[in-house]
């Protein structure tokens, strides 16, 4: 249910920057879209304020108006030509000062290829050209959302990786902080227990709970020394898969149901580097679950290949399985199928593989009904 909502949530946050982004596009179009028909308003009213300065019969006070129209226009960079392609007049394009003629020929194509102008008739057959182009304050609004958007996005991925690494780091502590404390809480009825066992040795109507009970000492011993584990750097030397593997099932075969059976596919015996304490923990708690998976009743197969200069471990169950849906979150710290609880197994689990091992661990196939197998890469 908490990551089901946790997933809510972020397709809430992902639709509402959607809907953010979409509506400031909307509006900077109807924007843009304004300033462009003003523009060509504007150049229009231009070459007309031009074509009447040419007539014979303009007064002097339509003369100051129209020279007032075209002085007014300081945004929308123009070129008047003949119809020969000669300038006769240009306004708001800044010239180099250099080379001022060829920069204007060159603009000029420029406009001609954006297909932007005004035919301007002055009458007896003669004709000009007013190009132009959008303004700079019209460009800049065009790419404006686009910027916007690059620096939210920009921002809420900095903000969520930084949210992140920080959560993480506080994780660790938590981890480190619980294991180190229960590795020191487990050492004393573990050193009792032992001592209680040695006593119940001495007399001979226990020889058959003893040894079982020192085995179960022996493996509070290892709980507590995986714990103690978690945090530091642990020591990775050369060890027997297979060896390693039986002698887990060896402990499960002898306190689980007699109708849950173990198969065990190996081709050969394999030699890996890891530490024996947690990879241990990781079949445990593998194997735990398929247990679990079974329901008391079923058959689990664990097996090895090599790929290249990798191992591969799978641990198979045809338990009740797991729906696609889940595959990742089941890795997740608090995830558990039962009603009540809250499940660490696997965040262990996953936790030893990748960042203490270097390898991988994934759920290889899951079908309703039908079972599960978890991969471990090495």
């Amino acid at each position: 249910m908490y990551y089901s909502r946790k997933r809510l949530f972020k397709l809430f946050i992902l639709i509402g920057s959607v809907i953010i982004g979409s509506a400031s596009l909307i509006y900077t179009k109807l924007l843009t879209d304004e300033l462009k028909i003003e523009e060509e308003q504007k150049v229009a009213l231009w070459a007309e304020a031009t074509r009447q300065l040419v007539q014979p019969d303009i007064d002097e006070q339509a003369v100051s108006l129209m020279l007032e129209v075209l002085k007014n226009n300081n945004t929308v960079p123009v070129l008047l030509t003949d119809d020969k392609g000669i300038i006769y007049h240009h306004r708001n394009i800044k010239l180099p000062k250099q080379g001022a003629e060829q920069y204007l020929q060159s603009e000029l194509e420029r406009m001609k290829k954006t297909g932007k102008r005004i035919v301007i008739n002055l009458g007896d057959d003669e004709v000009q050209y007013l190009y132009y182009r959008s303004s700079l304050l019209l460009v800049k609004l065009t790419w404006f959302p686009i910027v916007q958007l690059i620096i939210i996005i920009v921002f809420v991925l900095t903000a969520y990786f930084a949210f992140n690494s920080a959560r993480k780091r506080e994780q660790d502590q938590v981890w480190v902080g619980m294991s180190k404390e229960t590795a020191h809480q487990l050492g004393t009825p573990i050193s009792s227990l032992m001592g209680w066992a040695d006593l119940l040795a001495l007399k001979d109507e226990n020889s058959k709970i003893v040894p079982e009970m020192k085995n179960d000492i022996s493996r509070l011993q290892n709980v507590a020394d995986r714990f103690s584990k978690i945090g530091s750097k642990p020591i990775l030397k050369s060890l027997d898969l297979k060896e390693l593997v039986l002698g887990t099932l060896d402990y499960f075969q002898n306190r689980v149901s007699s109708k849950i059976q173990f198969k065990l596919d190996f081709e050969e015996s394999k030699t890996i580097n890891a530490n024996a304490v947690l990879l241990e923990w990781v079949l445990e708690n593998l194997i735990k679950n398929a247990i679990d998976a079974t329901l008391g009743k079923g058959v689990i197969s664990i097996s090895s290949q090599h790929l290249g200069d990798q191992i591969v471990i799978d641990i198979s169950d045809d338990g009740k399985g797991i729906h696609k849906s889940k595959h990742a979150t089941v890795f997740e710290p608090g995830y558990t199928s039962k009603e009540r609880g809250w499940g660490l197994g696997l965040t262990l689990t996953k936790r030893i593989v990748e960042e203490y091992h270097g390898g991988k661990i994934f759920v290889k196939e899951s079908e309703l009904g039908k079972g599960t197998t978890f991969r471990i890469i090495l």
